[in-house]
């Protein structure tokens, strides 16, 4: 019966979150498809999420519900009102930092709103490294579903591919992390399983991957110092590393103490680090010679908060292969870190548009 139940709790959560996506278009309110998505498909999402896990919990707090209700209509209705300009970068940044506050107002909503227990924010980050592995398996059976049903009714000359994808397809999509949700909640002996097998295979691979693009660099006469397309790439190539170092050392932490995967992820820090301070140097280099811009602020700002984060947890982890210290310290370190990210957002998100004047 609790199962039952569930399942009408996540069939609503999917129904909210693709009639928020999707209602103003049906309506005619909304014109501009690509421009609509890009700020809105993140609000859709979370707050499907949010719905789901909230109709989840024995205990809702009214006044919680409230603010969070208001947060999520509050950033919808400015995002929306944000001048449209084409050339803007700092509305832009707006566009992309969203995500990441409501990402973290749904870990408040996750974790109870308990700020103080950091045992808790480590389980929304082992949540959302399971979250990402069993939404990617979805989102694929979704893919080969979509191709299989457009690949039939074209058969019969009926071409359904915009009319699917711009309602099926972008409300699957919209839907996928929610029962991704579901899948975890429910089946927590399979996917407990999945996130420590990626870890061991997944942070050696990028090690290696890491060590040979570094080795290829120089030979390639490649330069983040003057060239700006290359710094972009080593930029988002950090945040993909260090994405994957936090979710390896989640996954780790669920088995007992494997001495090559702490190793692994230590010499991984270790290099990300430096390309950190790599990348850094490059940043200041071109604000010395350019001025400062939103992206370029941006940036700064996002590599000296990954400077900060890199160097707790590769000095946590120098503790647990040197010194044997429980790799939970570096859960905790991690754990302890995540609000200064939700500063920043706030902060690129709320104030650079102004301080930028929408440039």
């Amino acid at each position: 019966m609790v199962l039952k139940n569930d399942v009408f709790k996540l069939i609503f959560s999917c129904l909210l979150a693709g009639l928020l996506i999707k209602a103003p278009q049906w309506f005619g309110l909304i014109a501009d498809g690509d421009g609509y998505y890009m700020k809105n498909v993140s609000n859709s999402i979370f707050m499907g999420l949010s719905v789901y896990i909230s109709l989840s919990k024995s205990n809702i707090k009214r006044k919680q519900l409230v603010i969070s209700l208001l947060i999520f209509i509050l950033s919808t209705v400015y995002i929306n009102l944000l001048p449209k300009h084409e050339n803007s970068d700092s509305v832009t940044l707006a566009y992309l930092h969203l995500p990441l506050i409501l990402w973290s107002l749904y870990g408040l909503i996750y974790i109870g709103f308990d700020t103080k227990d950091s045992l808790k924010r480590i389980d929304y980050l082992k949540y959302n490294g399971d979250l990402a592995i069993i939404t990617a398996v979805i989102l694929i059976a979704g893919a080969a579903l979509s191709i299989l049903t457009i690949g039939l009714f074209s058969a019969i000359d009926m071409n359904i591919e915009n009319v699917y994808m711009d309602n099926i397809g972008i409300i699957g999509i919209i839907s996928s992390p929610i029962v991704a949700t579901y899948i975890i909640r429910n089946y927590p002996l399979v996917t407990n399983k999945i996130a420590p097998i990626i870890a061991n295979i997944f942070s050696p691979l990028v090690l290696v991957m890491l060590v040979i693009f570094l080795i290829f660099i120089i030979p390639a006469g490649k330069d983040p110092y003057s060239d700006r397309d290359f710094l972009l790439v080593f930029n988002l190539m950090l945040l993909g590393v260090m994405a994957i170092i936090v979710f390896s050392v989640t996954g780790t932490s669920i088995n007992k103490k494997q001495n090559i995967s702490e190793w692994t992820l230590f010499i991984l820090a270790l290099i990300t680090l430096i390309i950190d301070l790599v990348a850094l140097s490059a940043i200041l280099y071109r604000l010395g010679e350019y001025g400062f811009t939103p992206n370029r602020t941006a940036v700064l700002g996002s590599n000296i908060l990954i400077l900060g984060n890199l160097i707790t947890i590769t000095v946590n982890l120098y503790k647990v292969v040197i010194k044997k210290q429980e790799i939970k310290k570096v859960e905790l370190a991690i754990a302890k870190y995540l609000p200064l990210y939700a500063i920043w957002a706030l902060l690129v998100t709320f104030l650079f548009p102004i301080l930028f004047r929408m440039r």
